[in-house]
């Protein structure tokens, strides 16, 4: 969709607004309701994430849901809220620029002047000073399953939100029955309080780069493909001790450098390519040229590249853990620890009618999965604490 920018004029709230193409979804409907006399409920929509430079699953989930819950649910008043402008966002949104703590202090004095009739918080930050009606997204335990990834620091402020998320909210929204069961296990919440709602793809919209990009990135050859954080949860060195096994093929990650050490003990071995963030052209190449993509991950709250892979029909070899095997169904092969991932992509990698039957299957899954889907059942949610 083509953006336009419109500052408003100064006001002491230094608020931006950041206005796409008109498009008035459920406008008739709203006005319909107005003139009979009924109230049309206000719901305000967190749209930070979503503007972030580095996008995983939390800020994908943001932007994609946030764009279709007008038209998922036109009866209601969207307003959505971020603290720095975005091209793409596809919503209309109010940009109200902060420093730190935008979520915890900015957000809630914007909301009182507002007053909607519930927040909708796609993150797992919900603002501790907001008083009223709250629906949130928890994508993942992870800082629970795999403490030792995070630093102390991050550790207790993701316990600490997530906590007081759980304990806020009447409903909670996980994306995965592997993460409400994280939920009711870890936390206590009693499992009818948790609704679960899928995350959605989208058809690849970007062309991708030309074949010579794979010689710029040192790929001259086949190769396997892991895509996310390099860090020890997504545990990209079993992916390498399997290639390592293994002739012809070498392992090409591509994703953001969280942890140092992870990273230099994939760059010293001459059989992977670390390739840092790549655009999304690039990404394309590297998803079509690949032989299979690995995602041996100990943990994951949904698994996202597993569905991005299948809908591009690549075979994907999946860790038997967490929400892998939830999404990827049919349509991936499973390992169940580092000893048997060597012999299960080997497998992936030359039976051919295996291949082809996998190729067939993921595609089929992946188109289960849309984000159409995924916002009109977030919009179920929404109406379910509205009430009538």
């Amino acid at each position: 969709m083509r953006v336009t920018t419109t500052v408003a004029e100064p006001t002491t709230s230094a608020t931006v607004a950041i206005r796409p193409t008109p498009k008035r979804i459920g406008h008739s409907l709203r006005s319909i309701l107005v003139a009979s006399g009924t109230r049309v409920k206000a719901v305000a929509v967190d749209v930070n994430p979503a503007t972030r430079d580095v996008i995983t699953g939390t800020e994908t989930f943001t932007r994609e849901v946030a764009r279709r819950l007008p038209a998922a649910a036109p009866e209601l008043r969207w307003r959505f809220f971020a603290s720095r402008p975005r091209a793409g966002l596809g919503v209309d949104a109010m940009v109200l620029p902060f420093p730190r703590m935008w979520s915890q202090v900015r957000l809630p004095l914007a909301l009182a002047a507002e007053r909607p009739d519930l927040l909708f918080v796609p993150g797992h930050a919900v603002p501790f000073a907001w008083p009223g009606r709250l629906l949130t997204v928890v994508h993942d335990l992870a800082f629970e399953r795999h403490p030792d990834v995070y630093r102390p620091a991050e550790r207790a402020y993701l316990r600490l939100t997530t906590r007081w998320a759980a304990a806020r909210c009447r409903l909670l929204i996980a994306v995965s029955e592997s993460t409400r069961h994280d939920l009711v296990e870890l936390y206590g919440v009693s499992p009818e309080r948790v609704r679960v709602v899928p995350l959605g793809i989208t058809t690849p919209r970007a062309a991708a780069a030309p074949a010579s990009r794979l010689a710029e990135l040192g790929l001259d050859g086949g190769f396997v493909l892991q895509v996310g954080r390099i860090e020890a949860r997504k545990n990209q060195v079993a992916a390498l001790a399997a290639v390592e096994k293994l002739d012809g093929v070498i392992l090409a990650v591509a994703g953001p450098e969280s942890d140092p050490l992870v990273s230099a003990r994939l760059k010293n071995s001459a059989r992977c390519r670390v390739l840092g963030v790549v655009d999304q052209p690039t990404l394309e190449l590297l998803y079509r040229k690949a032989e299979a993509v690995v995602v041996p991950s100990l943990y994951e709250g949904f698994g996202l590249p597993v569905l991005e892979a299948m809908a591009r029909g690549k075979v994907v070899v999946a860790a038997k853990s967490s929400s892998l095997p939830e999404v990827g169904g049919e349509g991936a092969l499973y390992f169940h620890d580092g000893d048997d991932l060597a012999a299960v992509l080997a497998t992936a990698l030359r039976d051919e009618e295996l291949r082809k039957r996998l190729a067939k299957a993921a595609k089929a899954r992946a188109a289960t999965y849309t984000w159409e889907k995924t916002a009109a059942a977030v919009a179920a949610v929404v109406r379910e604490l509205l009430g009538p």
